[in-house]
């Protein structure tokens, strides 16, 4: 599905309206007056400037919404709305709101949605029975699960519960009439509380649905929403344990269905983007996750457009990894893999890591570096890492530099890092004491002599070299 939500027409809107009829993901389904997870709740303040060309030519919106659920799409579109100049329209942008949450329960606010693009002051004439409808299914459910409620507060009760499901349910059946009818009530009600935007109380009853169900296609939905519902309340560390637990689930529970295994994990990619790159202790995790055998294969499958992103986590990783063994060993695997898949998918960030790694060509690294800054601050993910990015690429563009000459021109050098001449100047002397390379500076010249070990020129030009060998 080809379209971008700054310029969707009448088609394309129907499309989305179809498409999101038909989801199918493990699980989708707010109180009525709820108002979905903004954009800023996602990027902990991060601005967004207005798009540019390069961001809107590599926008990749098209191709992650198909794989997150509806609400996770929301700060997404938030994100866009918030990147269109003050004065411009932006009812574009609300329709799409509207066709995207349009069969949730959030009835209020898909009335406000409604109101808006129809310039009215007055909500739709079924909003008032729909949130009814609402409510009464919220008290209906809320008093059918009660009793369970009750129970699963109970401290005497929960010490008896064992790792075996079926024991508990014949204890709870026995001493206290609980039927699978109710627990299965437990899975309708955080769906429900999930449609009307009441995240934090999804999670809590897909939870404890999950501790007492033997049903295990329902558990593993249940699953998947709590990671949804986790994500959309920010409790990133909770969010961190489900992407195991599904991680685990594909594992095993599909392991005779390559391709479900392979549509899963797409799934999973796509969803750890949200702790990925706003939860600090999860970049190592995920990445190290993203390089695994299956994972990677996934990627280079069914979504090689999440090279963008794992190219962004392994530049910034360079300030933040003490491991250099690992570091090079990553950097290693994402100049293989963008190299493999440069003719299925490339952007400035990948296209970086080709010029610097592959072709070894400075001014076109340099290029794409400004390039790259430019798409990543037009990304919802990568906007607040977007910073961070140029300052780790201007590292290895320096360290790369370094190591292949002599006699280095501190004017020429800051031109490719793109800066002026005494910051140059001082970002030099900082490289050199960092790195601990063997380098004097020579003020009058505006020279640094490089002293090289006695290596061949083939083993100074990068560490990624052996990549030619095997090719």
């Amino acid at each position: 599905m080809n379209w971008t939500v700054r310029n969707l027409g009448a088609h394309q809107h129907h499309c989305l309206a179809n498409f999101l009829a038909c989801r199918t993901f493990p699980i989708t389904a707010h109180m009525t007056d709820n108002t979905p997870a903004s954009a800023g709740s996602m990027l902990d303040g991060a601005g967004h400037a207005a798009p540019t060309g390069l961001a809107e030519e590599y926008d990749l919106l098209p191709k992650l919404i198909p794989n997150l659920d509806r609400h996770l799409i929301f700060p997404l579109l938030e994100f866009v709305n918030q990147g269109i100049p003050e004065g411009e329209d932006t009812s574009e942008v609300t329709k799409a709101k509207y066709e995207l949450l349009k069969q949730t329960n959030m009835t209020d606010y898909v009335a406000q949605l409604w109101q808006e693009l129809n310039d009215s002051d007055q909500p739709p004439g079924d909003a008032a029975k729909k949130r009814e409808e609402v409510l009464q299914r919220l008290s209906l459910f809320a008093e059918e699960t009660s009793q369970i409620d009750e129970l699963l507060s109970d401290d005497s009760v929960v010490s008896n519960l064992r790792s075996d499901k079926v024991a508990n349910l014949k204890f709870l059946e026995t001493n206290h009439g609980v039927t699978i009818e109710m627990i299965d009530m437990l899975y309708d009600y955080g769906r429900f509380q999930y449609s009307c935007g009441s995240y934090a109380a999804a999670a809590q009853l897909l939870d404890q649905f999950r501790i007492l169900s033997t049903d295990n296609d329902k558990a593993t939905s249940a699953t998947w929403g709590k990671l949804a519902a986790d994500i959309l309340c920010t409790s990133w560390e909770m969010v961190m344990e489900e992407v195991n637990k599904v991680k685990d689930s594909i594992d095993t529970k599909l392991f005779n269905n390559p391709l479900a295994q392979l549509q899963h994990r797409t799934w999973l990619i796509h969803w750890s983007l949200f702790p990925f790159f706003n939860h600090e202790p999860a970049r190592d995790q995920i990445t190290e996750l993203f390089f695994s055998p299956a994972f990677i294969n996934s990627i280079q499958t069914n979504c090689p457009w999440i090279l963008r992103y794992l190219a962004a986590a392994v530049i910034t990783n360079r300030s933040r990894t003490r491991n250099t063994g690992q570091y090079q060993k990553q950097l290693k695997d994402l100049v293989r893999v963008v190299r493999q898949e440069g003719y299925e998918y490339h952007d400035p960030v990948t296209d970086f890591i080709k010029a610097l790694y592959i072709d070894f060509d400075f001014e076109e690294a340099q290029k794409k570096l400004s390039e790259a800054e430019e798409v990543l601050r037009g990304d919802f993910f990568l906007n607040g890492s977007a910073d961070a990015f140029v300052e780790a690429a201007r590292h290895l563009i320096s360290e790369s530099y370094c190591k292949i000459h002599q006699r280095i021109d501190i004017g020429d050098l800051s031109k490719r890092l793109g800066l002026e001449m005494e910051e140059g100047e001082k970002w030099i002397v900082n490289l050199i004491r960092d790195t601990r390379m063997d380098g004097k500076l020579d003020y009058k010249e505006g020279t640094v002599l490089m002293n090289h070990p006695a290596n061949s020129v083939y083993q100074q030009v990068s560490p990624l070299c052996w990549e030619r060998e095997k090719d």
